[in-house]
């Protein structure tokens, strides 16, 4: 693992941002992992498929190693499960990129929430909160519940709130872990899969 600075107060372009994202993969690739993962909602969103494309031909061009996106885990993720429509629950100061984002790959957000908190408060919302969020904002028209954000504690959320609901939930680490399990499967074997919501059960 290794953090870069390409969010909050780093936020730029992301062309401008091929140097830090070079930097970062050329270090990790030196361990020569399977796979590489750009665990960021936010920044690999905020220029919607195309920045995607750009973030992971960076990583590619740099290190030559499989590389996965958090916007590309979580938009697999809900077509794994059948999801077209979703309430949107962030840290966030506004929930724009990810709204467009979504837009741009057959996503409906019919709600929206955004908590407006700065950075080193992410971590400080409990997973009793995001779930008490979900529930105070679900409607009857989203198939699911999308928590959007990498730094959080939302991942211990997304059972609670699944069971209370009755209907799916999709975190940004969620996605991020389904997806490595999905990519690396052969290589791992037969796993047990962590009890992080239904998504994982898609790939029992």
């Amino acid at each position: 693992m290794m953090r870069a600075r390409i969010a909050g107060k780093w936020a730029k372009p992301i062309a401008q941002l091929e140097g830090e994202i070079t930097h970062a993969t050329q270090v990790l690739a030196e361990c020569s992992p399977d796979l590489l993962v750009y665990n960021c909602t936010a920044s690999s969103m905020k220029e919607g498929p195309e920045g995607e494309k750009h973030i992971l031909d960076i990583m590619q061009k740099a290190a030559g190693i499989p590389s996965i996106s958090t916007s590309a885990a979580v938009g697999d993720a809900f077509n794994a499960l059948g999801i077209t429509s979703v309430v949107v629950i962030t840290p966030y100061s506004n929930n724009d990129d990810i709204v467009f984002y979504l837009d741009k790959i057959g996503i409906k957000t019919v709600g929206n929430v955004a908590l407006n908190l700065p950075a080193s408060q992410f971590v400080s919302v409990t997973p009793q909160e995001w779930h008490d969020l979900a529930v105070a904002n679900d409607r009857p028209d989203a198939d699911a519940v999308f928590f959007s954000c990498a730094a959080t504690t939302q991942i211990d959320a997304v059972a609670p709130t699944e069971k209370t609901l009755g209907k799916s939930v999709v975190n940004s680490n969620q996605a991020v872990l389904w997806s490595v399990l999905k990519h690396l499967r052969d290589k791992l074997g037969k796993t047990d899969l962590p009890a992080i919501g239904s998504l994982m059960q898609t790939l029992a």
